[in-house]
């Protein structure tokens, strides 16, 4: 079976993904993770995804991230 989930769906989603919904670009954002040690950030082996709704509320508390 082949599931499409809508990204804003997604309870974690890629750098690009994130990119994307998010309007940052991906290589700041991959900065961004490298630079911090943040709850929204999920490792999953070397892959990297973002938990949608905690980036979201970070990024309502923050002017800026870098």
């Amino acid at each position: 079976m082949n599931y499409r989930v809508p990204v804003w769906l997604k309870y974690s989603l890629n750098v690009e993904e994130a990119s994307a919904y998010f309007g940052i670009g991906c290589k700041t954002l991959r900065q961004f993770i490298a630079e911090h040690d943040e709850s929204f950030v999920l490792m999953i082996g070397s892959h990297v995804r973002i938990k949608r709704r905690l980036f979201e509320e970070y990024l309502d508390l923050n002017v800026s991230i870098l």
